[in-house]
């Protein structure tokens, strides 16, 4: 292959991208520039511009190009519950269901003491404050159901509890169209405990 220090940083940059290996990046890089240049420009044109644009919401602390999101901004929306999330795409997913109409706060991760992240790094001191607004009735906690997700909602449902707030939990289970013999076991086991 021909040397090429831009041809190498732009695999290396690809790479960042997580689930993306060398392969993968070569083949991306090679793309865009033999098929796609055009592609390329757009795509660096818009990455330019949402690193230097987007930034977080004060109030939720998603992304968005405002001080204050849309969702936080909308009247409509009921004050009274707060959704806490780990990550900007997981607010996305709750939101496509159509069903939550109350306010969130993003996480922006959960706790991982290990990678030295702790409760300084998620900013939990800015939900406890959000949290005890005066409007918030009900913090319902949707933190992944890993590890670590089960672990930042442990911690800040003994938090918000503390501070007399109503906390709950999404509720976990066997997936719709699921078969149980291919259902792990802690699912199963979940999902007996957390009957209705």
């Amino acid at each position: 292959m021909a040397d090429s220090n831009s041809l190498d940083a732009l695999i290396h940059a690809l790479k960042r991208l997580p689930g993306v290996g060398i392969k993968s990046a070569q083949r991306m890089a090679f793309h865009l520039l033999q098929h796609d240049r055009a592609g390329a420009e757009t795509l660096a044109r818009a990455l330019q511009e949402a690193a230097h644009g987007v930034r977080h919401c004060e109030r939720c602390h998603t992304f968005t190009e405002h001080p204050v999101c849309g969702t936080c901004q909308d009247s409509r929306r009921d004050a009274s519950k707060l959704c806490v999330v780990e990550t900007p795409a997981d607010q996305s997913a709750l939101e496509r269901t159509g069903v939550y109409r109350g306010l969130y706060f993003v996480l922006m991760g959960k706790l991982s003491p290990l990678d030295g992240i702790g409760p300084h790094e998620i900013g939990l001191k800015k939900l406890f404050d959000r949290a005890q607004d005066g409007m918030v009735e009900e913090v319902i906690l949707a933190t992944n159901f890993t590890a670590e997700g089960e672990a930042t909602a442990h911690v800040i449902s003994e938090a918000l509890k503390a501070r007399g707030l109503g906390v709950t939990r999404l509720a976990r289970g066997v997936p719709a169209g699921s078969e149980l013999e291919y259902v792990d076991l802690g699912t199963i086991a979940h999902a007996l405990v957390d009957r209705r």
